[in-house]
């Protein structure tokens, strides 16, 4: 398995399709989501601005944005006159929204939110910037992707029938993983360390994804990237946006996390498999990754294992 098909198996997502945004002009749409939800919009027609955390981000068709911190953001379409809200339209799958007045659309948007499971699923987004925003219309294989994924998405909306809820939620899981597997949109600070534009960091990554369990180190990391320890040291953070040290562990926990929930081994045998000698030294590092004991999180999130 690859390690972007890894990673997205850890983190238990359940893709929700929440709304198509036929936007008109100078309307502002705000967008709120709740714990462990992470939001996502795709562009499929016009130009429109996204604002989050202060910060305005400009899209165009194309353009798909994922928001792992969650939270209230904001839908911006140009015009003039004073800005629009937005009015809702139920339907079977999925609502359709529209500016407040009716006017033609200036931008075709469809919105939706992915559901992580705790553990896995939230170390992987908080690991990941806010927003990451990719534009797919860069390359020829993410424009012809998105360009067939868009018609289907736009005929699966207009039938709004039996099983549409099921299909839009696995084009939704598709489009995660064009994200993740892409570099990040012109304007971005922050790389995505699920896609290493340094083959040699690359890698490395996709082996500690596959083995989290291995017998892990600067030393064995630099050698398989086949450079120095002091140049790994450099380009490592500056490929991924953390050390090594906490990406290991990031990928070490989020395997834990899966095998508390979907096995029946013991707290000091889960340790093991992902590379701790100790149930001391596991617990630890878990406790400061997820914020409880391995027990108490098994506990707590008992039945929600795959």
């Amino acid at each position: 398995m690859d390690d972007i098909s890894r990673l997205l198996g850890l983190a238990r997502l359940r893709a929700t399709l929440d709304k198509r945004c036929l936007l008109g002009g100078a309307t502002r749409m705000d967008v709120l989501y709740g714990e462990r939800e992470v939001p996502f919009h795709v562009l499929l027609e016009g130009k429109c601005q996204l604002e989050v955390e202060g910060s305005l981000y400009s899209m165009t068709a194309g353009d798909v944005v994922v928001i792992p911190s969650g939270g209230r953001h904001r839908i911006l379409t140009a015009g003039a006159g004073r800005m629009r809200t937005t009015s809702d339209a139920p339907g079977r799958t999925f609502a359709v929204t529209t500016s407040s007045d009716g006017s033609d659309a200036v931008i075709d948007l469809f919105c939706g939110h992915y559901s992580v499971a705790p553990g896995a699923g939230s170390l992987l987004f908080s690991s990941l910037p806010t927003p990451m925003h990719v534009s797919l219309f860069r390359s020829e294989e993410g424009r012809s992707v998105l360009t067939q994924l868009s018609a289907l998405m736009r005929r699966e909306a207009e039938i709004d029938g039996a099983g549409s809820s099921a299909i839009m939620s696995a084009f939704c899981t598709v489009l995660l993983a064009l994200v993740l597997r892409s570099s990040p949109g012109a304007g971005a600070h922050d790389p995505f360390w699920t896609a290493a534009s340094d083959p040699r960091i690359g890698a490395v990554i996709r082996e500690v994804v596959e083995e989290p369990g291995a017998d892990w180190s600067v030393e064995k990391a630099s050698r398989r990237a086949m450079i120095s320890r002091a140049s790994f040291f450099r380009y490592f953070p500056s490929a991924t946006g953390m050390s090594f040290g906490k990406f290991l562990t990031r990928v070490r926990m989020m395997a834990a996390s899966d095998l508390l929930l979907g096995s029946g081994l013991t707290v000091a045998a889960v340790g093991s498999r992902v590379g701790y000698r100790s149930e001391a030294a596991f617990t630890r590092a878990f406790r400061a990754e997820v914020g409880d004991t391995p027990a108490r999180f098994r506990r707590t999130h008992a039945g929600q294992g795959g």
